[in-house]
């Protein structure tokens, strides 16, 4: 008999492009500056914000070639899929700080291809040519922490 997952609703529904292309960027930012995922991210259809704690500004070289990434793994056409994991398997693979405390005993995982994996609840495309080119439209720097503002150019 096969089990049915129980998992923690989701408090709003996002514009799946705009979703996917976050988890892109966090990775990029991960592989580029060996900084942590965002941590605090507003992810909206028009344009979404994410927040990056970095000890100097990225020059803009490195933040034209955040852009030049991001849209290449896009354009690699990657598959989104999902499997499922429990979290002590999780807490083995990912950092599983920004769970809520009644977070379920399961995880949802979404895959970007072999580019990026991590917990997730929130709503994907299914496969990366759905997400359209992604423009970086300003980013700030503060007191450690590196904003960026990106929009979507549909396709």
């Amino acid at each position: 008999m096969e089990q049915e997952i129980q998992l923690n609703e989701h408090n709003k529904q996002e514009y799946p492009p705009m979703h996917s292309a976050e988890h892109i960027l966090n990775q990029t930012m991960v592989r580029m500056f060996g900084c942590e995922r965002s941590r605090h991210t507003h992810i909206e259809r028009k344009k979404s914000k994410l927040d990056y704690p970095l000890p100097v500004c990225p020059t803009p070289d490195q933040i034209a070639e955040v852009e030049r990434r991001v849209n290449e793994v896009i354009s690699a056409n990657l598959p989104v899929t999902m499997h499922y994991m429990s979290q002590q398997e999780a807490a083995a693979k990912f950092d599983l700080g920004k769970l809520p405390e009644d977070a379920s005993e399961t995880l949802r995982i979404v895959c970007i291809g072999d580019y990026d994996a991590c917990p997730c609840i929130g709503t994907h495309v299914e496969n990366t040519s759905e997400i359209g080119k992604f423009r970086i439209s300003s980013t700030r720097y503060a007191d450690g922490i590196f904003r960026i503002v990106f929009r979507l150019d549909e396709k």
